[in-house]
């Protein structure tokens, strides 16, 4: 595990545990990044379950694997703000580092777009059916695939697609995106060069062309889509600094819609080349349907397409780990926790309780196709609960059960099923977003 063999003695904060191993500059990052679930087993094992963990430029956070901590995401003494404080560059001024009325106005103005009717009105569906199938029968004419790669440069045509951009300027888009996410990372030192400049550039091209799209959707009155949309209910709701805010959420779809989907959609393709059975029964409800659903109410006709997405969710989250802040005393699992405490709640933790889940540790359809009771709050963990859960919910269970869909029909009608070319096992990470290794690959026979 890469933590610091020279920092092994125990420390304490608050009356609370400090995780040994951080190195100096970057604390416990490098464990965090590639060893997490051990880490944080191995925390829980030594030292209990409340502990300090070192996220080097953004500090030390308390984390806290008792379950309780799940229903901090609804609680309204427990503040977002610091995700804005953590990512300012990206995420300050976006709805997920508000709270209360700020929050609340944003999402009201916008939520509609993205409800199942927002999504038919904008044709979404229909859009995304083609551009996946296509995408699919690609690989399958390539015969093998890096397939996280390939579900990310997916996953961007997809999104631009959304925003109406059209195929000749892809490239230049791609381009400017992968240096968008670099702020993420990017040390605090702002030289010519260096990822912090070029990051800051991407953001101030990319927003200036999303200022571009609001005024079109504002002038062109016969034009239609998700942005078009978002910006006439945002107008509608009298929302002030409404490019600003427009702009932040735009770009916010931008990064949240891309990599946590492209991950999901990698794992959904491994999971199949790993699991015969999982295949056969995939292909033969894609049989069954017949093509790939063009809208949300079709994905009642896809429940194994849905346990898929739900199930690869579970099993391999692409967000580990989520920050807040106390904003007033409270008891955690035991623990009084003071004012201003900066938090970690352990999403990939949760995702593998035994207390939360029967067998955790196994990939199985069956908890999802096989349940007489509702799905849960911690069953949608990955889309959050409480007044910040994911507003993009039902267009990820959309593209995603359209994906699974298209993947078996163009495979199935080939002749062919994924297999994998590599070890799964072998360059995972998980932090600032978890994915299998860039290098896996997939093959198609």
């Amino acid at each position: 595990m890469l933590l610091n063999p020279l920092r092994r003695g125990h420390r304490s904060h608050q009356d609370l545990p400090v995780l040994p191993g951080a190195y100096p500059l970057v604390g416990h990052l490098p464990a965090i990044a590639c060893d997490l679930p051990r880490l944080l087993r191995r925390a829980e094992r030594t030292l209990g379950s409340h502990f300090w963990m070192d996220f080097g430029p953004a500090g030390q956070m308390l984390t806290c694997a008792d379950p309780e901590a799940f229903a901090l995401l609804r609680h309204k003494d427990v503040s977002s703000a610091l995700i804005g404080e953590i990512a300012p560059e990206l995420l300050g001024g976006t709805l997920v580092a508000q709270d209360a009325d700020a929050h609340r106005q944003a999402r009201d103005a916008i939520k509609a777009a993205f409800q199942p009717k927002g999504l038919n009105q904008a044709g979404i569906g229909e859009l995304f059916a083609p551009l996946i199938q296509a995408r699919v029968q690609a690989w399958c004419d390539r015969g093998e695939v890096a397939i996280l790669r390939e579900t990310g440069d997916l996953m961007l045509q997809l999104i631009f697609g959304l925003m109406g951009i059209p195929a000749r300027a892809l490239p230049r888009w791609h381009r400017k995106y992968r240096q968008l996410f670099q702020l993420i990372v990017a040390p605090p030192i702002d030289l010519p060069g260096l990822p912090l400049r070029r990051g800051r550039a991407a953001r101030d091209w990319i927003d200036a062309q999303l200022r571009q799209f609001i005024h079109d959707a504002r002038t062109q009155a016969a034009r239609t889509g998700l942005i078009h949309d978002m910006v006439e209910a945002f107008d509608a709701s009298g929302g002030a600094m409404a490019d600003d805010v427009l702009v932040a959420n735009i770009r916010l779809l931008l990064l949240a819609g891309h990599d946590t989907t492209a991950s999901t959609m990698a794992w959904m393709v491994i999971e199949l080349a790993r699991q015969p059975a999982l295949w056969d029964a995939l292909v033969e409800e894609a049989r069954r349907v017949g093509s790939v659903p063009r809208h949300p109410g079709d994905l009642a006709h896809c429940p194994v397409a849905e346990a898929l997405f739900r199930e690869t969710l579970r099993m391999h989250p692409a967000t580990t780990l989520l920050p807040r802040r106390t904003a007033r005393d409270l008891d955690l699992g035991g623990r009084r926790i003071e004012a201003g405490t900066r938090l970690c709640i352990p999403l990939l933790h949760f995702s593998a309780s035994a207390a939360l889940h029967e067998s955790p540790e196994e990939f199985r359809l069956s908890r999802w196709l096989q349940r007489d009771a509702p799905i849960r709050p911690v069953d949608m963990l990955q889309f959050g609960t409480g007044p910040h859960v994911c507003i993009g919910y039902h267009l990820v269970w959309l593209e995603l059960v359209q994906f699974g869909i298209a993947l078996a029909l163009v495979l199935h009608g080939a002749g062919v099923r994924p297999r994998l070319r590599g070890n799964v096992d072998k360059g995972l990470r998980y932090y600032p977003t978890a994915h299998p290794s860039m290098a896996l690959r997939i093959g198609f026979a």
